[in-house]
């Protein structure tokens, strides 16, 4: 048996979405201070996120238990009848049309089309005058409604960096209940559908709107307890507090967060590090005991107009996230590296390992070599000031200074000989490796001198060759093993990116990307929003 009316819907799925939005892609500073790392969301990118999220929502959602309901009513020749609904399961939703949409005053999410099926366990009882006793009887019923529409509005504001939402308003309606009665008499039938209709209309709506209200309070919560540092290991943190209010256009969501790199909680307790490096076969480099090979890659599909989104370049087709990083992120990191002194290597071995050996420097410092014959070396490399890193169009400028210093193992004892500046012009490229940012820098050109020296004065025209190998063989190997381990870039939990572009302009990096949702991601890793 069969009737209409109007019941139920879903919107709480939709707070999921909002939930993903914004946790991932960035956090931004306090209002007037600069953010350096943005995170364009564009319209293609929330739609995306909208149907995977609410896929994902519904989901988590089923099944939702409804209040039960009770209700007497007068039947022709029967009498008063006491009915009674109870064990109202909400078992399945399905959203046939979703639309988000931003603007000055925030988001807009709203589900239309959505059907629902419900479970429920029907009972009643009676007295009459023909029958003395009284008459009970329970069995079950299914409903379907039909021609959901939910929808919420929200604001997303920056409170003392982190994101804060507010519910503007929401709200469920049903157009069409239909609902089957398994057994019973028609009488029943009657009842049950003109009785209970609309209690189980309004009961899906309100359960809906308080859903989502609820909903609303916990992500709102979640949001607020968001760290404003995500460690990246124990020498950097990247500083990750929003900044500004998230610009909202007709077409894209704009988030920008601090995006510096500042001293980790946890360094290692000394004062300097200094590493022995090995290599045992070039180009394999060995490296804080695990091997790594130097990286592959370079910058590709790239694009000049001169526009400041890299949505606009012409001939781009529409990519779902736009993630900008300006050189200032590159060059906090290494400051940090550099004030937590760990820019300083003891090398002992490289791929030229006669140059280890005085006897490898005969020609090169004669005098070395009459002074310390047949000793071992050790070439203490230390950068003297936090390297300068600009990006250009198409390519990514570094200069390093270092200082060199040549040291003999003479009787047990470490004797410096000799100081050579080094003045290092190198070139980058960037490029995706899974979620990460990693790169490359290769040597461009440097220049030598002579700072300090203990055996006298030294043929600068000679000691560049050699520089020129320990810089190919040792420094920029070893620089690219970690440069090829990356950075991760902000982004929703459980998206990964694809098809990536990289893009150099105007002082920054931009990552141009579709995404895509793993599986992998379980949702309920999250506290319960619902």
């Amino acid at each position: 048996m069969e009737t209409c009316s109007k019941s139920m819907a879903h919107a709480m799925l939709s707070l999921m979405v909002f939930s993903f939005l914004f946790i991932p892609a960035s956090t931004l500073l306090e209002s007037n201070q600069q953010g350096y790392i943005s995170a364009v969301i564009s319209d293609k990118g929330l739609d995306f996120a909208k149907d995977v999220l609410i896929q994902k929502a519904v989901s988590s959602m089923i099944p939702l238990q409804l209040s039960d309901v009770d209700k007497s009513l007068k039947i022709p020749v029967i009498g008063k009848v006491h009915l009674g609904l109870s064990n109202i399961i909400i078992y399945s939703v399905d959203v046939a049309n979703s639309y988000v949409e931003t603007g000055d005053s925030g988001i807009v999410l709203v589900a239309s089309g959505a059907t629902a099926n419900l479970s429920m366990d029907w009972r009643y009882s009676y007295k009459t005058w023909l029958v003395p006793i009284r008459i009970s009887d329970q069995g079950s019923a299914s409903v379907q409604v039909q021609g959901m529409v939910v929808g919420l509005s929200v604001a997303i504001i920056n409170q003392e960096g982190t994101l804060k939402l507010i519910l503007l308003g929401c709200g469920c309606h049903v157009k069409d209940i239909f609902i089957k009665v398994d057994g019973g008499a028609s009488w029943l039938y009657q009842g049950i559908v003109g009785a209970f209709e609309g209690k189980i209309v309004s009961a899906v709506e309100d359960a809906v709107t308080e859903k989502i209200r609820e909903g609303i309070t916990k992500l709102d919560s979640l949001l607020q307890s968001l760290p404003k540092q995500m460690q990246v290991n124990d020498v950097v943190a990247l500083n990750v507090t929003f900044v500004d209010d998230p610009l909202l256009s007709n077409s894209s969501v704009e988030l920008q967060i601090n995006g510096l790199f500042t001293a980790a909680d946890r360094i290692p307790d000394s004062n300097s590090v200094a590493l022995n490096v090995s290599f045992m076969d070039a180009p394999v480099l060995l490296t804080n005991s695990s091997l790594e090979l130097e990286i592959d890659g370079s910058v590709s599909n790239y694009c000049h107009e001169g526009s400041q989104s890299f949505f606009s370049c012409k001939g781009s087709a529409a990519k779902m996230v736009e993630i900008s990083l300006n050189e200032n992120v590159f060059q906090s990191a290494a400051s940090v590296y550099f004030q937590a002194n760990y820019l300083h290597w003891t090398v002992d071995k490289i791929p030229e390992q006669w140059l280890m050996n005085t006897a490898g420097w005969r020609y090169i410092i004669p005098q070395l070599y009459e002074k310390y014959p047949n000793d071992d070396i050790n070439l203490s490399i230390a950068v003297t000031s936090p390297p300068n890193i600009r990006i250009a169009d198409h390519d990514i400028d570094t200069t390093i200074y270092t200082e060199l210093i040549i040291e003999v193992l003479n009787s047990g004892e470490v004797v410096p000989v000799a100081c050579i500046s080094l003045v290092i012009s190198a070139s980058g490229s960037a490029k995706i490796s899974r979620n990460k940012l990693a790169g490359k820098i290769r040597l461009v050109n440097f220049t030598a001198s002579l700072k300090w020296s203990n055996i006298g004065k030294l043929h600068m025209h000679l000691i560049q060759g050699v520089m020129s190998t320990i810089l190919k063989t040792f420094l920029m190997p070893y620089l690219n093993s970690h440069l090829r381990r990356g950075f991760p870039l902000p982004l929703p939990h459980g998206f990964t990116l694809h098809n990536a572009e990289i893009l150099l302009l105007d002082s920054r990096i931009i990552v141009r990307s579709d995404l895509k949702f793993t599986d992998r991601y379980d949702l309920n890793q999250l506290p319960s929003l619902l």
